[in-house]
């Protein structure tokens, strides 16, 4: 099954598109939770319950958002795609390989899509709950969770760099760069 699947990807490049939407719908994920983080750290005195409760929920829509666009977009333009294939050909190409990937390729790319916020949220969530849990932290849970944020979305950088050949290290700063002035913003007007 998952050679089929990955067959289905590489015969419509659908790898393609799902690596970009796991790293764009991260990247909003990551950085929706940096905001969160970072402007209930700027309001100060903010119970963990409510943070983990806002953070959740964001994640939550993220990946609604990111499984319902995706889908409805990807099956789209894989319908249209198969259509013209089809017109080209003169022959139904339903029951081939080219109108399964037409089924399942946005089915694929929507669960990508939906998972990378919800998956990074998490881990960006982890010291809320780990607080909550009465964990002992080196920093507050807010600050922790604002860490793990920039770790994500540096990572999320290094990760564009090695794909484009470019130094991963100076995309990973770059998406750094975004984060840090981000969260200056947000400090800046939550003063």
């Amino acid at each position: 099954m998952i050679a089929q699947l990955r067959f289905l990807l590489q015969l419509t490049h659908g790898h393609r598109i799902a690596r970009r939407y796991f790293v764009t719908n991260g990247f909003d994920g990551a950085l929706t939770m940096l905001g969160l983080t970072t402007g209930f750290y700027a309001a100060d005195h903010v119970a963990t319950p409510v943070v983990i409760s806002a953070c959740l929920g964001g994640a939550i829509a993220l990946t609604v958002s990111g499984l319902s666009s995706a889908y409805v977009s990807e099956s789209a333009e894989r319908e249209k795609e198969l259509k013209e294939l089809e017109q080209a050909v003169a022959a139904d190409l339903q029951h081939t390989a080219h109108g399964q990937a037409a089924r399942w390729v946005p089915i694929l790319i929507a669960a990508v899509n939906g998972l990378a916020p919800l998956l990074i949220a998490l881990f960006i969530m982890l010291p809320l709950w780990l607080s909550q849990a009465g964990i002992a932290l080196p920093l507050t849970a807010l600050e922790s969770s604002m860490v793990l944020a920039f770790v994500a979305l540096f990572l999320l950088g290094a990760f564009l760099g090695t794909v484009s050949g470019r130094f991963w290290l100076w995309s990973g700063l770059r998406t750094l760069l975004v984060a840090a002035l981000t969260a200056a913003v947000i400090l800046a007007f939550g003063a």
